[in-house]
């Protein structure tokens, strides 16, 4: 159920209720004749196989307003690539599918390595990055808008409602984050959101007093959102991790460029559902373990940015001030949950919270132990001043493969 309250230091807007989706469609389709939108969807090729993604481009062969549908496919051979070309073919916008793993687009990756321009991990931030980049070799559109492929609770208003705070002539937006809640088969989901990162920036407001970058981040109501959109000026912009953290360093990276009032967040979904990662207690560099991690790293890189100071016993403090507040967390979670008739297992949230607790550790020791690292993958304009004709390189690889 929708509310009206505004908190924190960016805009909210709610889904109220009150308007059919036709009504908004037609807006966005009179805008787009001035204000083209582009669609960007990471996907690994194994997503083609799953039934979430099938009514995903059902639901956007209905859009429309769309200039172009970019996907960025991952892990795919020869023959998945044709196959996954085969597959979006049924969408009716203009799309190109961007073959990663291809001759082509890992040719100019070669070359993008030899002057440390390129993402330096496989990944989703990978994909999006280059997809980013053909996005703007294309030059058909003036805001482009990005979600994941396997969303199983899909449908098309989720585009519409990121799109029409950045298209509206009169409002002056130029990001959008989606938000909702997440929730599936009568439990309470999103547990990084809940029980990392919320609980997270608490505990680094009472450890390193008030920071107006922790008031930024806790204002969004779902900061690790795999759905946003921006104008083409801020994606030639901004720089973007390659690792776990990307939706936190985007959000870091916007903050960076615009004043507060420039952001906003708007709720797209009633409930929202997609493919689970498994915590991995054992494993450091897979599941929520790892995405754990990496969002600890680059909370930490943001804040150090801004002149802030840690060392061993900051991080020691963090960790017992995070404890004691995503406990407290739990407890409200649990209320929550069985207000509403659903479940929540306390000690599966409680082992999930110590797991948190070793993994903020772990992202302070690589924080302290590897000050050269960059955490960036370099803005599209530093690799066009580097590199000039780079876009032309992309869009020219793109065509080919497609053709």
């Amino acid at each position: 159920m929708g509310d009206f309250f505004q908190n924190g230091v960016i805009a909210t807007l709610h889904d109220l209720k009150n308007r059919p989706l036709y009504e908004v469609e037609s807006e966005l389709t009179e805008w787009s004749r001035e204000r083209p939108m582009a669609l960007l969807i990471p996907s690994l090729y194994s997503e083609l196989k799953r039934p979430a993604l099938q009514n995903i481009v059902d639901e956007i062969s209905r859009i429309p307003y769309l200039e172009e549908v970019i996907i960025g496919l991952d892990r795919a051979s020869a023959e998945e690539y044709e196959d996954a070309k085969r597959f979006f073919s049924q969408l009716p916008q203009r799309h190109r599918v961007l073959w990663n793993d291809g001759p082509r687009l890992r040719s100019i990756d070669e070359r993008l390595s030899e002057q440390d321009l390129s993402p330096n991990e496989p990944g989703k931030g990978r994909n999006v990055w280059y997809s980013l980049g053909y996005f703007l070799a294309s030059g058909r559109s003036s805001a482009v808008a990005l979600h994941d492929a396997d969303i199983i609770t899909y449908d098309r208003s989720m585009v519409a409602k990121l799109f029409y705070p950045l298209i509206h002539p009169t409002f002056d937006y130029s990001f959008c984050k989606g938000y909702y809640f997440r929730a599936a088969d009568g439990k309470l989901n999103g547990r990084v959101v809940r029980l990392m990162v919320t609980p997270l920036v608490r505990a680094l407001r009472t450890t390193i007093g008030h920071h107006e970058y922790l008031d930024y981040i806790d204002s969004f109501r779902y900061p690790l959102a795999g759905e946003f959109s921006m104008k083409r000026s801020v994606v030639s912009s901004i720089r973007i991790p390659s690792d776990w953290g990307l939706e936190i360093g985007v959000l870091s990276e916007v903050q960076r460029y615009y004043a507060n009032s420039r952001i906003c967040q708007v709720d797209i979904a009633d409930a929202y559902d997609h493919k689970h990662q498994e915590v991995s207690f054992d494993d450091a560099t897979a599941g929520l373990h790892r995405m754990a991690i990496d969002i600890g790293l680059a909370l930490f890189r943001k804040l150090a940015t801004n002149g802030e100071v840690f060392s061993p016993e900051t991080f020691r403090a963090l960790k017992a001030t995070y404890y004691r507040t995503a406990l407290d967390i739990v407890d409200s979670y649990h209320a929550d949950a069985v207000l509403n008739g659903m479940t929540l297992d306390r000690h599966a949230e409680e082992t999930t919270v110590e797991l948190f607790a070793s993994a903020i550790m772990e992202a302070g020791d690589r924080f302290l132990n590897e000050p050269m690292a960059v955490p960036f993958t370099p803005s599209w304009s530093r690799v066009i001043s580097a590199i000039p004709d780079i876009l032309e390189q992309v869009d020219e690889a793109v065509e080919l493969d497609n053709a």
